[in-house]
């Protein structure tokens, strides 16, 4: 069966959105440990990869029936959420290699993951005990690597990432929270929670379960990245009691990052503007979610980035004092596409020789001047310099800057070689002369 084709608005998938304001620092020592390593590491990814992926359309959204949605006209709703749900006995990732996943990622450059253990649609890609719409009691059941998600953690763990798991509060699938003795009516809960209070306490406890299995049961895992922004108290009674669910986690898992998404209080550790990067800098933890295409998962035709313009974002995104997550989706049968190989490659190969002006470093206070952006050492003594040209043309001999003036004594290298170059000084202008051979994005220490 062909797959219809949907067309989703950039930001109605996050209509929640709190880039900046009603930050809250954590409390506890061990968890602002955790949150400053996070803040070294600067740039991740996050891996969208589900039933969804089998005929490429946009992760869960289709089945459900806000107004901005457009589906296949020749089924009823519920015939389409039968096709949509029967998607499980078809995905099948045979040549399913986490190792190539975690290769590729480390290999761009990328230091910490975040895989989806469960979008809206309720699928687990993991062998949850409180359901069978699972990647391992479907068509992967019978395949040694059906608990994908041990495999995914692990392979990444042996390459040094920091570890997160996604997980969404609202689970379509669940009679819990989408119950069909009611017809549904957008993200929400469908029947009214004041009045089957019972029915909610079973949907909290069966989440409360599930988060348990996956923090208790793989390994080490660093961040706990809540998705459904729309699950809190205020929002029709939808309280799943946040701070027990932060409690258990962090008696498995001593330090979790928690990141109850777009919900402004102590259980958001890190905020997470998606598509977006905020018009300022901002100084406390906050990071970027931006896709490597146009789509968060595996699309069949996807319209992909340049390896330039990540760079860029990633430069403004460091700049301004945030760290960038990547979102990259791997195809039905398990592998990272080629095209997205190729990006990732070429965004590594710049980092491994540019990458001090990025992990491990601090904001500036003058941190953008044109094309060039700045960033700082942790101990203070070098000031990097980016330049970024927005038409990622090669610049004549000279660049120049206003402000963050080199001291005296202090000089200007290229950082992928050490090269020291020449630059003057006139009104608080630099003007740095570059050798022939700089391909831009270029990095410049100051020392």
């Amino acid at each position: 069966m062909s797959a219809p084709f949907f067309f989703i608005p950039l930001m109605a998938q996050n209509d929640i959105v709190k880039q900046a304001d009603g930050y809250v620092w954590p409390k506890e020592k061990d968890v602002r440990e955790k949150l400053a390593q996070w803040q070294d590491l600067k740039f991740g990814v996050i891996l969208h990869w589900g039933i969804y992926s089998v005929p490429g359309i946009v992760e869960s959204w289709s089945i459900c029936d806000e107004n901005w949605i457009t589906r296949d006209t020749t089924k009823t709703y519920q015939e389409y959420i039968d096709w949509y749900e029967s998607l499980a006995d078809k995905f099948c990732p045979q040549e399913f290699d986490a190792g190539q996943w975690a290769r590729v990622c480390r290999d761009a450059g990328m230091r910490y993951m975040v895989f989806t253990t469960k979008h809206h649609d309720g699928f687990c890609l993991w062998d949850s005990k409180e359901t069978d719409f699972s990647i391992a009691k479907h068509a992967f059941r019978n395949d040694s690597r059906r608990d994908a998600l041990r495999h995914v953690f692990d392979a990444f763990r042996k390459e040094q990432f920091m570890i997160g798991a996604y997980f969404s509060k609202p689970d379509w699938h669940s009679q819990f929270y989408w119950w069909d003795v009611y017809a549904k009516k957008g993200r929400n809960v469908n029947y009214p929670v004041d009045k089957h209070p019972w029915r909610w306490e079973q949907f909290k406890q069966f989440t409360h379960r599930q988060l348990h299995e996956i923090l208790s049961g793989y390994g080490s895992v660093d961040i706990l990245w809540l998705d459904g922004g729309w699950v809190y108290p205020e929002n029709k009674g939808q309280d799943i009691d946040m701070p027990a669910i932060a409690a258990m986690g962090r008696r498995c898992q001593p330090g979790l990052l928690v990141v109850d998404r777009t919900i402004q209080g102590p259980y958001e550790n890190y905020q997470t503007p998606e598509q977006a990067i905020p018009d300022r800098q901002i100084l406390h933890p906050w990071e970027s979610c931006i896709t490597l295409s146009n789509d968060w998962g595996y699309v069949p035709h996807p319209q992909w980035k340049s390896s330039q313009q990540i760079i860029a974002k990633l430069v403004e995104i460091v700049a301004k004092g945030g760290n960038m997550l990547l979102g990259v989706g791997p195809t039905p049968e398990g592998l990272i596409p080629h095209d997205a190989v190729e990006r990732l490659q070429e965004i590594g190969r710049w980092l491994k020789v540019n990458g001090k002006a990025i992990y491990e470093t601090v904001t500036t206070p003058d941190y953008h001047d044109g094309d060039v952006w700045f960033t700082k050492s942790k101990d203070g003594r070098s000031l990097f310099a980016i330049y970024v040209p927005t038409d990622n043309t090669r610049p004549n001999t000279t660049i120049t800057w206003k402000g963050n003036v080199p001291l005296k004594g202090q000089k200007i290298h290229l950082l992928a070689t050490g090269k020291t170059l020449r630059h003057t000084v006139r009104d608080g202008i630099v003007e740095v002369r570059l050798p022939s051979e700089v391909v831009v994005p270029v990095a410049f220490q100051i020392r």
